[in-house]
């Protein structure tokens, strides 16, 4: 791939979505802007009027069109970034690449595995680059840590598992109108949840690291889970899954947005020679070693623009950024097999159910959750495995010929 830029004149950039994370995107853009080093093309929304900087926007005289289609009818741009909801990341990223942008898609890739791979596909045939917002993937950290794996420095990996207890309140569920369902009021594919949002990235994060290349992931072969449902929404709030890539490491996501204690990302990833292991959003991966020395990489979520920035670089250098569809793509052959592990949620009874603050920022906890999720994390079992009255285990899963969601 040809480097788009030999000179110094400013990368061009279409922001697809500039409301919620859209909005934080065009915030670290507009406080580099005065560098030169990029212009902001256009602006995409249905309803701008939700962007805080919409009058800065309106000011410097920056188009602003309902589509991305109307976008380039008339204007073109090197570099797209879609922030848009997840059920529009495959049509808006394949038109983007059709139409000679290289694209940053934020997490996740898509919400069915053959939308992924339609995305990769195409990204081939326009001879563009696509990248994958998972933050963490970019991070100095995880790329220190993911290089020592490569080399073998703890040697043969053997468990992955993360516990994830995250409140949500009913806000967060109530902020559009696709929050918590499968699918959105059109019929596509949303498959909202903590695993495949908020919490995606530790999904992701647990693939990515055990890639055979920097720009791969390991593939997960089978997966059977336990999806639960506390709030009045369609799909889960709480999950449970278990199971193992190709290479048979085994792996174990434990993660609630209904829970008394704000914890995590909590993960241990065992080695035949030590371990790696982290204890909440801002502190440090570290590696004990077999010698009992311990190694630390730093705080994975220290530059969260860091992917911005380095995507701004590889439109300059035509490298492709080290998290794509190839990496992206094992959290969403996943969160496929979750779904179809457990097709009918189960809800948590309702004696079991604490509701707590105020109307409209009240939230719900489970009773009991936090303590039979930090059990099932000690002992790398699921809440069936424990007995947990209400739990209900989920089916197996076989992935390794797994290419159109729902697959059953």
């Amino acid at each position: 791939m040809k480097p788009d830029h030999l000179g110094s004149e400013p990368v061009s950039i279409v922001l697809c979505g500039i409301g919620g994370m859209g909005a934080v995107y065009l915030q670290a853009l507009l406080e580099r802007i005065e560098g030169g080093a990029f212009r902001i093309a256009g602006a995409v929304d249905p309803v701008p009027e939700r962007c805080p900087q919409l009058a800065r926007l309106n000011e410097m005289g920056i188009p602003i069109t309902p589509d991305l289609e109307s976008f380039y009818r008339r204007h073109k741009a090197e570099f797209a970034i879609v922030s848009s909801p997840i059920q529009f990341h495959t049509a808006q990223t394949c038109l983007a690449l059709g139409r000679g942008s290289h694209v940053l898609c934020e997490k996740p890739i898509a919400a069915a595995i053959q939308d992924a791979r339609r995305m990769a596909q195409v990204r081939d045939w326009a001879d563009r680059w696509l990248a994958i917002g998972y933050q963490w993937s970019f991070s100095p950290a995880v790329q220190a840590l993911k290089a020592d794996i490569i080399r073998g420095l703890f040697g043969r990996p053997i468990r992955y598992k993360c516990l994830y207890l995250w409140p949500r309140d009913d806000a967060y569920y109530g902020r559009n109108d696709w929050a918590g369902k499968k699918r959105d009021r059109a019929g596509a594919w949303v498959l909202d949840s903590p695993a495949n949002n908020a919490m995606a990235h530790d999904l992701h994060n647990m693939f990515y690291v055990l890639g055979s290349d920097i720009p791969l992931s390991a593939v997960p072969v089978e997966v059977e889970a336990e999806l639960y449902r506390a709030y009045d929404i369609e799909n889960f709030d709480t999950a449970a899954v278990r199971g193992r890539t190709a290479s048979g490491v085994e792996f174990l996501f434990l993660l609630s947005h209904a829970s008394r204690a704000d914890r995590g990302p909590v993960f241990h990833f065992e080695f035949e020679r030590g371990a790696v292991f982290c204890e909440g959003r801002n502190t440090d991966i570290k590696a004990r070693l077999a010698d009992g020395s311990l190694k630390t990489y730093g705080c994975p979520d220290q530059e969260p623009m860091k992917k911005l920035w380095d995507c701004l670089g590889s439109v300059r250098t035509g490298a492709p950024p080290v998290c794509g569809p190839e990496a992206a793509m094992s959290q969403t052959l996943c969160l496929n097999g979750m779904q179809d592990s457990m097709p009918e949620i189960v809800d948590v009874p309702r004696d079991l159910l604490v509701r707590e603050g105020s109307p409209g920022r009240g939230r719900i906890r489970v009773e009991g959750l936090d303590e039979i999720f930090e059990r099932g994390y000690a002992s790398a079992k699921l809440p069936s495995d424990l007995a947990v009255p209400w739990a209900r285990r989920g089916q197996k899963i076989d992935l390794r010929n797994y290419d159109r969601f729902p697959s059953l």
